[in-house]
């Protein structure tokens, strides 16, 4: 007797699917951009038609890894624990947790024009969990308070963009980068180090 399938487990299904085909894309297109989607079906496992079911263009699954992006940040920011400990603390794991992420940001957001401050509607909670870390580091005086959240935010992403440049650029481990990054952000917006 054939076991039916409830739609939870087929919505469940569908989203590690979904989610495969989009972890597979951040391999292929992290090496090569220009790759044909049969690359990114055959990476996924799935077939081809079943890559054009959830993606029908390419633009569709390019799309996409921006949302994935932020969704992969989200979940980043709540393993960061950013309301524990000292926000300093805090500032450091989530710039850990974020060194990770480095292939899935460059693609989603690495041709982005970024001259405009985001507006309060762009900002999306992974952002205000990193506003809300640097002024409660204003105020156990952990963060200089010359530091603004925004400021904080475009720092964070600097450094972690000279981190990851900085494994190809000096030809060494990904962990000691993130090393070299944690103590220069960190050292960046301590109280301790601002004079």
């Amino acid at each position: 007797m054939a076991k039916s399938v409830t739609a939870e487990e087929e919505t469940r299904t569908r989203a590690r699917t979904r989610r495969a085909i989009l972890e597979a894309a951040v391999r292929v297109f992290g090496d090569n951009p220009k790759a044909p989607l049969s690359e990114v079906a055959e990476t996924a496992g799935v077939a081809r038609s079943t890559l054009q079911r959830y993606f029908p263009e390419r633009a569709d699954l390019t799309c996409a890894l921006g949302d994935y992006a932020d969704e992969l940040i989200r979940e980043a920011t709540e393993r960061a624990r950013t309301t524990e400990g000292t926000a300093l603390e805090a500032f450091s794991r989530l710039a850990a947790e974020y060194f990770a992420l480095q292939r899935v940001v460059m693609l989603a957001f690495g041709n982005e024009d970024h001259t405009e401050p985001p507006s309060e509607e762009e900002c999306g909670p992974a952002d205000l969990a990193v506003f809300d870390l640097v002024e409660r580091g204003h105020e156990e005086g952990t963060i200089d308070p010359r530091i603004t959240p925004l400021w904080a935010q475009q720092l964070l992403w600097a450094g972690l963009y000279a981190g990851w440049s900085y494994v190809a650029v000096a030809r060494v481990p990904a962990y000691e980068a993130l090393n070299m990054c944690l103590l220069s952000l960190v050292k960046a917006v301590s109280r301790e180090q601002s004079g």
